[in-house]
């Protein structure tokens, strides 16, 4: 079984008790829609908790937010994980990384990550803010290139922010800073072929039209 979820902020108990409450068991696959947080500073309280998620007997996928310690987590290894790139943080929890496309239990779900800080000004670069919280070119060039492949056709879509229309419709503007990115998701939203699209980054539950699903500390379950 696959279950959805939005930020965990690296907040340990409350993360497993989220997990719990909600029925995720052996086998079961969670993914987080960015700001996972658990992948923190070396020889911080994080990588304690890290080593406990992974003795969990599901697997941990995650989509990168903008409050992500980049520094550390582009020290993990790149796999081939399902078909596309991925950092693979231990042995059941993976970074699923930008512009992927990965074939998960024969469904077929696109990865961008990423989203600006808003709260930059009261953050410290390279201890509480990344510069990687926004795509390069070359991520945004490499999501063009494999979803050429499937002839724009997904079946789901994971990312930490959301397009522009959605920002309108839950009562917020877009950040000129953010632009570039939340437009790029305007023009997905209106160019690809999709079941569903799943974010968090808002910290709000919210479902727009049965196909846009905002995520903070619900989780919704996929099944056939």
């Amino acid at each position: 079984m696959i279950f959805i979820t939005g930020d965990t902020h690296g907040e340990y108990n409350d993360t497993v008790r989220r997990f719990a409450e909600n029925g995720v068991g052996k086998g079961d696959t969670v993914i987080v829609c960015g700001d996972f947080g658990f992948v923190g500073r070396i020889g911080g309280k994080h990588q304690y908790y890290l080593k406990q998620l992974a003795k969990e007997e599901f697997t941990i996928l995650f989509v990168d937010g903008n409050h992500e310690n980049f520094d550390v987590l582009e020290t993990y290894p790149v796999v081939e994980y399902c078909g596309g790139k991925a950092h693979k943080v231990a042995e059941n929890i993976y970074h699923l990384m930008r512009g992927q496309i990965f074939d998960i239990e024969g469904e077929r779900y696109f990865t961008f990550g990423g989203a600006y800080s808003i709260d930059k000004f009261m953050r410290k670069e390279g201890r509480s803010w990344w510069a990687r919280e926004l795509p390069s070119n070359e991520e945004y060039k490499e999501a063009g290139e494999n979803l050429e492949k499937v002839g724009y056709k997904v079946d789901y879509v994971l990312t930490h922010t959301i397009p522009d229309s959605m920002i309108y419709r839950i009562g917020k503007n877009t950040d000129v800073h953010d632009a570039e990115l939340t437009g790029y998701f305007e023009w997905l939203y209106r160019k690809l072929e999709f079941k569903k699209w799943f974010a968090g980054h808002w910290h709000i539950n919210r479902n727009f039209d049965d196909k846009m699903y905002i995520l903070y500390d619900e989780m919704i379950r996929l099944g056939k």
